[in-house]
């Protein structure tokens, strides 16, 4: 039997690690984080999604100690962590950059922070080794960092953030210095590290792929606020507004007028275009503005027209992009909207059916959209 997914967040009786109760921080005239409130659970492997400017950062440098609440309460297992200083709160922090000290050894690298601490030789030596396995860098402990290679730099970096035992790791931006193809492997070597050591994981990105992929939970911010905190399939799957549709993933976006509809509502959207029909739990009235918010991977294509479906149009194949595994068809409707639709490639390139400025049916169903206020 396979295993339940723990959802702490959805227990009314469970206790947050982390609580951000009505914080609110200003620089001057400019507020960064505006009446927030968030509680993060231990455990969790919690994303910080959005543009430059949303006030991710401003949020993890708060809970590291580096900037103060202007108002407003963070806590931390229950403790207000406003008289606390930086150097005194369990919490670590592991930079874009890693910040290591280029004269010493992977070893004393990770040893540093237990040093400090003046904690006994045996101890240190002991946890030193036990982070070089769980990051598999034993054979490199005596390297220097110019000596070893981006990705196991990073491993370094999260090491010796790791071996004080924080309760909480803060990482801001920690794959924004490797490739495309060691990002995507470290990811998932961090998701690993963070199941393994139980820690609670906070990290600020821009790239929502990667939010997607590594997170318990994603928050997605702006102008200071969260939108939307929910798993990443929620977010995907049943975005709460326009803005978390748009910034997460492809999708179209479909403005119309409601008409309420037995077993749902239809909606007008393009004079000459026939109504779309949807569902939604959410209540909506004759005549209301909305947007109609479809995953591309949803939409199906085809040469000749589906003999039923709930949603039919007719368009022009306008471009396709080729990603390898997949294509994005754009296509172009009578009144110029184009409409983005993916199509897994299952075959090879010569002997697919639709090619550019072809004639084709694009359709879905009435329950693959999502309604959304206008």
């Amino acid at each position: 039997m396979a295993a339940i997914e723990v959802q702490p967040w959805n227990d009314p009786g469970a206790r947050p690690l982390i609580e951000f109760s009505n914080v609110t921080k200003r620089f001057g005239h400019f507020t960064a984080i505006a009446d927030l409130s968030l509680s993060i659970y231990e455990g969790e492997f919690f994303a910080l999604l959005g543009p430059s400017g949303c006030g991710k950062t401003t949020l993890m440098r708060m809970l590291a100690g580096f900037e103060t609440p202007t108002s407003g309460k963070i806590l931390l297992a229950g403790q207000d962590l406003a008289p606390v200083p930086p150097n005194r709160r369990s919490v670590n922090m592991m930079f874009q950059s890693y910040a290591l000290f280029p004269h010493l050894s992977v070893w004393e690298n990770i040893a540093f922070g237990l040093k400090r601490d003046k904690q006994p030789k045996d101890r240190i030596a002991a946890r030193v080794e036990e982070m070089l396995k769980l990051t598999r860098l034993e054979q490199f402990a005596h390297r220097k960092p110019h000596q070893i290679s981006g990705g196991q730099r990073q491993r370094v970096a999260l090491a010796r953030s790791l071996a004080k035992a924080p309760k909480l790791l803060l990482l801001d931006e920690p794959l924004g210095a490797l490739d495309a193809k060691l990002r995507q492997a470290t990811q998932f070597e961090l998701m690993d590290i963070q199941k393994r050591t139980d820690t609670t994981f906070i990290i600020v990105t821009h790239d929502q792929n990667e939010a997607m992929t590594m997170a318990s939970r994603v928050a997605v911010m702006d102008h200071g606020k969260i939108i939307q905190a929910d798993t990443p399939s929620r977010i995907y799957e049943m975005p709460n507004s326009v803005y978390v549709a748009d910034f997460i993933g492809e999708v179209n976006i479909i403005e119309g007028k409601i008409e309420v509809a037995e077993g749902g509502y239809s909606i007008h959207f393009a004079e000459g275009q026939p109504k779309l029909q949807a569902q939604s739990d959410a209540t909506f009235s004759n005549g209301q503005s909305c947007f109609l918010s479809i995953r591309p991977e949803k939409i199906a294509i085809s040469n000749e027209k589906p003999e039923q479906a709930a949603n039919l149009l007719q368009g022009k194949v306008h471009d396709i992009a080729y990603s390898g595994n997949l294509s994005t068809y754009h296509v172009e409707l009578a009144d110029g909207r184009i409409i983005k639709v993916q199509a897994t490639n299952i075959r090879r390139l010569s002997r697919r059916a639709i090619s550019l400025n072809d004639t084709v049916w694009i359709s879905w169903t009435a329950t693959a959209a999502i309604l959304l206020e206008g």
